[in-house]
């Protein structure tokens, strides 16, 4: 269990399909800038981590804000595709598709203020729980922790984007769960603004300051 797979879980930043509450307060140009920066300050926190690395991607990447740099970024990853008919399954699909064997370590876009030392705490989680749990303000969560890949299969279940979405994801867990820091998810323009200011130098922090 000493090194799990992290699996980030993006969607291309296209103008248009990105960030769609952050657009309509400031536009779909920028806030597929803002989810790119996103995306990129995640997969380098992620490599930073030492852990092996897969990116399960979805949408047109040929149309997405900032491709040069994300293509490079990814070229550094193995890339699996999102495969399901609902964002639970897709979820409990790239679980899957990324475990080799020593357990899975989940986390998204929405949240690049994690830290290599968040991944770090999650991993010593994993070796003394069944599971690992990092809850959003909004209900939601941020980082999700299994040995194995099959043991996130209930989140095919779980209603997504609630509030109430942590809590019946940690339900379909093996229990007893772990649980992380809680952080705040960028799905407004006042979340930007909030994480941005946590995050001096970054991408992400340039495009809000731009």
């Amino acid at each position: 269990m000493s090194r799990p797979t992290v699996l980030v879980v993006a969607k291309a930043p296209v103008p248009g399909l990105a960030k769609t509450r952050v657009a309509a307060e400031v536009g779909d140009r920028l806030a597929a800038e803002l989810a790119a920066a996103a995306l990129l300050d995640t997969l380098e926190t992620v490599q930073a981590s030492g852990l092996p690395v897969v990116v399960a991607l979805t949408g047109d990447l040929d149309l997405a804000a900032r491709v040069a740099e994300i293509r490079s970024a990814l070229g550094e990853v193995r890339v699996v595709p999102q495969v399901g008919d609902t964002f639970a399954a897709r979820l409990a699909r790239a679980h899957l598709d990324a475990d080799e064997g020593h357990g899975v370590v989940q986390i998204g876009m929405d949240s690049p203020q994690v830290q290599v030392e968040d991944l770090a705490a999650a991993v010593k989680l994993l070796a003394e729980h069944p599971s690992v749990l990092g809850p959003a303000e909004d209900g939601g969560w941020w980082l999700l922790g299994v040995r194995r890949g099959s043991d996130a299969s209930g989140l095919a279940t779980v209603e997504m984007s609630s509030p109430s979405t942590a809590a019946s994801t940690r339900e379909v867990l093996p229990q007893p769960v772990a649980t992380m820091r809680t952080l705040r998810d960028v799905d407004t323009w006042k979340d930007a603004l909030a994480v941005a200011e946590a995050l001096p130098g970054s991408r992400f922090a340039r495009v809000v300051q731009s």
